[in-house]
């Protein structure tokens, strides 16, 4: 099938039926995989009692109970240790929240996404969670959707652009069929990739892979929101206090930004074995899960016991109630920073619906004691407070605001919800949980060339720093497609005695194994570069040679090559400078 040639509206109406079956039978094989092992952790090895929400038969009759106390730590340290044995013997990318690698794939590495990571994500992730570990499943179905959009993208012959996009729509198409939210997952796909922009040629692929990805994963597992219905009736009086609320969870947000990436990096800078980074986060979440067991999983069950009101089901230990929740949420966000920022797989939206859920409930409490004929249930603050915190700390306030209509069928809190949405994005600033997001379409590698053209003509490309990532003409097919995974390329330059003897892609080695060289497999000549060629000249190179770097020649000799993502990093600090030069002292 030709499909790169047909119509937009043809291509992707075909591309992204598949990708919707994709991200449906995805997100069913990973939600019964977390099942499957919560039943082996933590009910048969732990005894404990899991609550689930009103889509998984509710919390009415539930009561917690956990018959071997001490073994709740064990268990997610057990997860941790397997978990972090796949991802760093399998797949190190798969490590951490999975929508943040799908997005710098998109960004930076043209979608290409490794054909293991859906299974080494799905895996691992599965298996924290389900041990007790915090942490959510739509990063990690995000990432499995994106990473076989990525592989099919590739199978069907299409351009570089053409599977970026098909990694985007998987993104939202994942996460709106796992949340049982299509329309704000297919919104999502295109804003979740920026801070301050949407990226609008993925919304007509998206809707379509969310709504096929949401009927299959709804016919297995029932089409009730993750929440039930919450018919709440709007009072127009309670604006003023859900513009409150918003200010608190944008504050919020940025504690729970700042946590994470406060552990992520600690733990990043441990000189230990990355093996044993997982396990020693596990542990810290197993001490917190103690106190707190409503920290452990995903946690929507406990979301739901917020939502209905009903606070007699939480357990307390004997500590006062108003403590514990006031404790809640700064006990989720460590526990989340722990299990995923020390190399832990899962995601960080869950947990930040959690995170407001908790906020949302403690400003309810005073509330109905001040106004009650306004704060008249808890349902109202704890869904806006959901949607408010998490639409701040993830930059996605539209896609956020409907998902989290969609799981709770709220739409009459729509006014409250944007109100506190608006307030929240605006106080939590840049502040993201996604790192890999860039602030608008112009500071996109994706969008580089439409954008950046004057200053590209002004940068000299001996103003970076050349990388040597060149291979032998005399190695083996072996040791060039070992290096290619290493640097994440497609392609490498070739050299002989010092100087470009061509470059080898992957491409031409898909089916070459043993002892066979570079020599024969390697295309020689090519287009190459001098110090003093602009930046400018070696994206057009790139564009050409079909390569993510540029070879540089002096005097005959190889001295290296400039890279894609040297040039944007460079380019980053150069438009940064141009833009300090321009603005008032």
């Amino acid at each position: 099938m030709q499909i790169s040639s047909y119509s937009y509206v043809k291509k992707w109406l075909i591309v992204a039926s598949i990708l919707g079956i994709v991200s449906g039978i995805s997100a069913l094989l990973f939600f019964y995989a977390i099942l499957f092992f919560q039943h082996v952790f933590l009910n048969d090895f732990v005894g404990v009692s899991v609550p689930s929400p009103d889509s998984q038969g509710g919390v009415t009759a539930f009561t917690y109970t956990i018959v071997h106390y001490w073994l709740l730590p064990v268990s997610i340290v057990a997860g941790g240790l397997i978990s972090g044995l796949i991802v760093y013997k399998f797949a190190p990318e798969a490590a951490g929240h999975g929508t943040d690698a799908a997005i710098n794939a998109f960004h930076n590495k043209q979608g290409k996404i490794r054909r293991r990571i859906p299974l080494v994500k799905g895996l691992a992730s599965a298996i924290l969670i389900g041990s007790g570990g915090s942490g959510g499943r739509e990063g990690p179905t995000a990432q499995m959707s994106a990473g076989i959009g990525s592989w099919l993208a590739d199978t069907l012959g299409m351009s570089d652009n053409d599977r970026r996009m098909a990694v985007a729509v998987c993104i939202g198409a994942g996460i709106g069929t796992i949340f049982m939210a299509p329309i704000g997952g297919a919104i999502l796909a295109a804003e979740i990739l920026y801070k301050r922009d949407l990226e609008t040629e993925v919304i007509y692929p998206a809707i379509i892979a969310s709504a096929i990805g949401y009927s299959i994963f709804g016919s297995v597992v029932g089409f009730t929101p993750i929440f039930g219905y919450n018919l709440v009736p709007f009072n127009v009086l309670g604006l003023p206090l859900f513009a409150l609320l918003g200010i608190v969870t944008g504050l919020l947000a940025i504690v729970y930004v700042k946590s994470f990436y406060f552990v992520h990096k600690r733990f990043a800078s441990l000189k230990i074995s990355n093996y044993a980074k997982p396990v020693m986060g596990a542990f810290a979440v197993g001490m917190i899960a103690l106190v707190f067991p409503e920290v452990t999983g995903v946690g929507y069950g406990w979301v739901q016991i917020l939502m209905n009101g009903t606070l007699n089901q939480i357990p307390t230990f004997g500590l006062p109630l108003l403590i514990i929740l006031i404790l809640l949420p700064f006990a989720k966000i460590l526990a989340t920073a722990f299990s995923i920022g020390s190399g832990g797989s899962g995601g960080v939206y869950a947990p930040g619906l959690m995170i407001g859920a908790v906020a949302g409930l403690l400003l309810f409490l005073p509330l109905h004691a001040l106004v009650p004929s306004v704060a008249t249930i808890t349902a109202p603050f704890v869904i806006i407070g959901m949607l408010s915190l998490f639409g701040a700390a993830g930059k996605a306030p539209i896609a956020v605001l409907i998902m989290v209509v969609e799981m709770t069928g709220s739409l009459q809190l729509l006014p409250g919800a944007m109100v506190a949405v608006v307030i929240a994005y605006f106080i939590s600033g840049d502040n993201s949980i996604y790192s890999s997001q860039v602030e608008s379409r112009k500071d996109s590698p994706v969008h580089f060339g439409e954008y950046n053209i004057p200053l590209l003509t002004k940068m000299i490309l001996g103003d970076i720093k050349a990388k040597d990532i060149q291979i032998n003409v005399n190695a083996d097919v072996f040791a060039a497609k070992r290096k290619m995974e290493a640097l994440g390329m497609a392609s490498l330059p070739v050299t002989s005695g010092g100087k470009l003897f061509g470059a080898i892609y992957l491409v031409d080695l898909e089916n070459i194994y043993g002892n066979t060289r570079i020599r024969k497999m390697a295309r020689k000549g090519g287009t190459y570069l001098r110090p003093s060629s602009t930046v400018e000249e070696a994206w057009e190179v790139m564009g050409r040679n079909k390569t993510l770097w540029v070879p540089i020649v002096s005097g005959g000799k190889y001295i290296g090559a400039v890279t894609m993502e040297d040039i944007l990093r460079s380019y980053q600090r150069e438009l940064k400078a141009f833009r300090l030069h321009r603005s008032p002292s």
